[in-house]
């Protein structure tokens, strides 16, 4: 076991008493423990006070702990990185021992029933790497302090009960410079007048919360648009003028999804109150802490120019934090294994809300779109799990975060809602709720309720699609005579070779050009069925096995389908069966059954007949990955002048701004030659604009960062005007971004360093220069990374916040293409000793980079 160099313990009256023996506490919070002390702990109450001071490194802290107790025995508090100062137990001073992260109370020292503990600690203030994060305001030298928990870093906070399903009730006190505004779980009861020129702020106590959805922030924030009926909406007081014109729009969305959700649970809203705080630099899109939710800055004030799927993604953004007010605050997984009880609830609900509130919208499209193919990608992968992962330690907790409880966990309850129908769905999701108010529940539960308001047993579907790790690809194959459907059968086979059977319901389509399609719902509950009623039907064009993506699963065209789709896909008048259509041969490339030039080729042809957003961006997307992962530079160079001059038009004439920002970023995505940055330069040095569009700092950072990254010989000048031009906190941030890309050994190695070995460096400074450093055209430069940036692994998932690690192992292995690059991650594997968790995040991401080496090897 390590113990944390960082942990100080000190007591002031370690004479007085002598030190109780135990064996050494375990490091984490192992599932043993928080099974034993979940059943011998109960009623637990926080009082806690902290005093924050301007450019501290510490934060000073008080706790009275109350808690009963069955049996009296040892108990573990969780504590670590911070420093013990005094501790009292039921009235009497006492030493405790540390150890590994826990405090530990000896038997004697405690009682049945009712025990208090009172604790004096200091604990640690930092920029990144810490949970209680500061964050420093260039462009008005102002300070801002927040919390950032989950899964399991209240203890490195406060001694704490570590764990869900151990809630407690809270009443937090803040001391805080007077022109701070604090924020928390509930609302403020009163405040009174501090030493040192600090204001106090007492708050009212919360309901029963799971300790990593506590929190609170302070700084200079301004309460914006306060209106009765409306959620509150914080924001640091530079951005104030660029946020007062978007408070009532995401305040308003916020409001309507509460009453929606308040109606489809049949229950209020659990909590109080419902801030929501914008946080520059949050390391995710947003954290939902009870009656608090967290939103990333960014996410909400665009950088850059917005589309109306960008407008979209940040409604769904504000919906899915606020369905973890039921789904994770007010219900919690007992255990994060459970993790897709909160995560893929919050997404499909989010998505379920949105089509409620823009009818007009194509949502379900979306969801397609920006859902399913992170989890096709990820479970198609050695390194996937079911969505039910077993966590038996939670220090490891961080790694169940992921594509497959965010987008693979909602694809599936969308299965389920169509297996089931909309009301028994409906019901099942109010009797979980209305069970386990305020409390902890597990995937048994919910499985359990759906089979009551269902009547049906889902104890297969549960087994495959929770504790099953994979999915299937559903095959078609069918045969005409004389006109007439002769046989259409399905088969399905584990994607992984591993031998599962799954139940899948699917709508089958049956496609006739202009006439009406027969839609068939068919349930394959086995390895092949046939499916009678096609039979006799008149032959169609093609066939597609997962018609309005009811299903879960890999579905490629028949060798006679997809011939036909590509010849006719600009004529499928219904954008969402278009969609699927292209998804379905962006899935062909990626198994090696089309050429990534064939695609490439049929996106620049189709391209132009498309004006919807999303679809046009997702294939740009998948044209550029295509380009630059998929083919060699002589492969791809004779498609790159067309796509370039292609972005340029439509950029300039598409008739639809948000289009037009689209093919922007489709010229920013594909530039490469002389006149391809030509392009970009005149758009930073103001000869070209964009019709109806201002670009905003970001889209001039950006593509700053790709002329930097094609060592355009004009970017450094660039570069220089740029950082005059924009002289604010973000602006730096941007720069730094920006440099990554510069390809030359001097910046690699120097940004490489700043990543391991800077510890006042911002988390998502690092995270949002990854991508930079490991530019597409850079492979040569980062390979002498990718073995030391897996050898920092272990310091990574230890410091760092949830999905920093699989962003940092996508950067450095996706970042690569060649054989020798795929042979250094396998020896890495084959050598190094790994945790479970560690281990499987490399093997899905070496997947992508296995896939790239195979494609190149069959079409190069």
């Amino acid at each position: 076991m390590r113990r944390n160099p960082f942990f100080f313990f000190y007591i002031a009256l370690m004479h007085l008493i002598p030190l109780q023996c135990f064996a050494a506490a375990p490091e984490g919070v192992p599932r043993e423990l928080a099974r034993e002390r979940a059943a011998n702990i109960s009623d637990v109450r926080y009082q806690l006070s902290f005093k924050l001071q301007p450019h501290a490194l510490t934060t000073s802290g008080h706790e009275e702990l109350r808690f009963s107790l069955r049996a009296v025995k040892p108990v573990l508090l969780d504590y670590r990185d911070g420093e013990v100062l005094r501790v009292n137990v039921n009235g009497e001073t006492v030493a405790v021992k540390s150890d590994n992260g826990h405090l530990e109370l000896a038997a004697e020292q405690l009682r049945a029933g009712q025990n208090v503990v009172v604790i004096d600690f200091s604990s640690n203030i930092a920029p990144a790497g810490k949970p209680i994060i500061r964050y420093e305001d260039k462009d008005d030298n102002s300070e801002y302090i927040y919390t950032l928990f989950v899964p399991m870093d209240a203890s490195m906070a406060f001694p704490c009960f570590d764990q869900p399903d151990l809630k407690g009730i809270f009443t937090l006190s803040l001391a805080a410079p007077a022109d701070w505004t604090v924020i928390s779980n509930t609302n403020i009861d009163h405040t009174e007048v501090g030493d040192a020129g600090l204001t106090v702020s007492h708050f009212q106590e919360t309901h029963p919360i799971s300790t990593y959805v506590f929190a609170f922030a302070a700084g200079p924030f301004r309460k914006l648009h306060d209106s009765a009926g409306l959620p509150g909406l914080y924001v640091r007081k530079s951005k104030v003028p660029r946020a007062e014109s978007e408070a009532p729009e995401l305040q308003q969305t916020t409001a309507d999804g509460t009453r929606y959700l308040a109606n489809f649970f049949a229950q209020p809203f659990p909590f109080p109150k419902y801030d929501m705080v914008l946080i520059p630099g949050l390391a995710y899109g947003g954290m939902e802490h009870a009656g608090a939710t967290f939103l990333n800055e960014e996410s909400v004030l665009f950088r850059t120019a917005p589309t109306h799927t960008d407008l979209l993604n940040r409604d769904l953004l504000l919906l899915h934090e606020l369905t973890h007010q039921w789904f994770g605050d007010f219900t919690t997984m007992r255990w994060f294994d459970d993790l897709w009880l909160k995560e893929g609830f919050a997404e499909y609900m989010a998505y379920q809300t949105l089509a409620y509130l823009r009818p007009n919208d194509s949502v379900w499209k979306l969801f397609y779109e920006q859902t399913k193919p992170a989890a096709y990608a990820i479970d198609a992968t050695k390194g996937t799990t079911p969505i039910y992962q077993e966590i038996p330690n939670l220090k490891d907790a961080k790694s169940a975060y992921g594509a497959i409880v965010y987008s693979k966990a909602p694809g599936v309850l969308k299965q389920l809602a169509f297996v089931l129908g909309p009301e028994n769905f409906q019901n099942g999701l109010r009797i979980y709720l209305h069970q386990h108010a305020y409390g902890n529940a597990e995937w048994s539960d919910l499985v359990r309720a759906f089979e009551t308001t269902s009547g049906r047993s889902l104890s297969t579907w549960a087994e495959m699609w929770i504790r099953h790790r994979g999915m299937p690809q559903v095959d078609v194959h069918w045969s005409c005579t004389n006109g007439r459907v002769s046989s259409l059968g399905l088969t399905q086979k584990d994607v992984l070779g591993e031998g599962g059977v799954w139940p899948v319901a699917m709508q089958v389509r049956l496609s006739y050009g202009d006439a009406a399609p027969a839609l068939l719902r068919v349930e394959l509950n086995s390895a092949s069925e046939d499916v009678p009623q096609a039979t006799a039907r008149s032959c169609p064009e093609y066939v597609f096995a997962n018609d309005e993506d009811y299903a879960y699963g890999r579905f490629l065209l028949d060798s006679k389908s997809q011939p036909v789709v590509m010849k006719n896909i600009a004529g499928v008048p219904d954008l969402f069966r278009a969609t699927l259509l292209w998804g379905s041969l962006w899935e062909a490339v990626r198994v090696t059954e089309l050429a990534p030039a064939a695609y490439v080729s049929l996106a620049q042809k189709q391209l132009p007949n498309y004006s919807d957003e999303s679809l046009t961006q997702n294939i740009i997307t998948r044209t550029a990955i295509a380009l630059h992962r998929y083919m060699s530079d002589s492969a791809r160079a004779p498609f790159v002048p067309a796509l370039e001059k292609l972005a340029s038009a439509k950029m300039m004439s598409a008739p639809e701004q948000g289009l037009r920002i689209i093919w922007f970023r489709g010229l920013r995505t594909f530039a490469e030659t002389p006149e391809g940055r030509a392009q970009l330069q005149a758009l930073l040095q103001g000869k070209m604009t964009i019709p109806g569009v201002e670009l905003r700092p970001l889209d001039r950072w950006n593509m700053v960062t790709t002329l930097i990254a094609l060592a355009d010989p004009e970017a450094d000048g660039l570069f220089k005007a740029e950082q005059q031009r924009d002289h604010t906190g973000d602006g730096l941030k941007y720069a730094y971004i920006a440099e990554a890309a510069r390809p030359d050994a001097k910046t690699k190695q120097k940004y490489f360093d700043d990543y391991l070995h800077n510890s006042a460096r911002p988390e998502d400074w690092v995270e949002r220069s990854l991508g930079a450093f490991n530019y597409w055209n850079q492979s040569d430069l980062t390979e002498p990374y990718l073995t030391p940036a897996l050898e920092a692994l272990p310091q990574i998932k230890r410091d760092r916040k949830i999905f920093f690690l699989v962003r940092w192992l996508n950067a450095f292995i996706v970042g690569q293409h060649s054989t020798e690059a795929a042979k250094q991650v396998h020896a890495f594997l084959d050598h190094a000793t790994l945790d479970k968790d560690v281990r499987l995040k490399i093997l899905q991401e070496l997947d992508e980079l296995d896939r790239a080496v195979v494609i190149r090897a069959k079409y190069d």
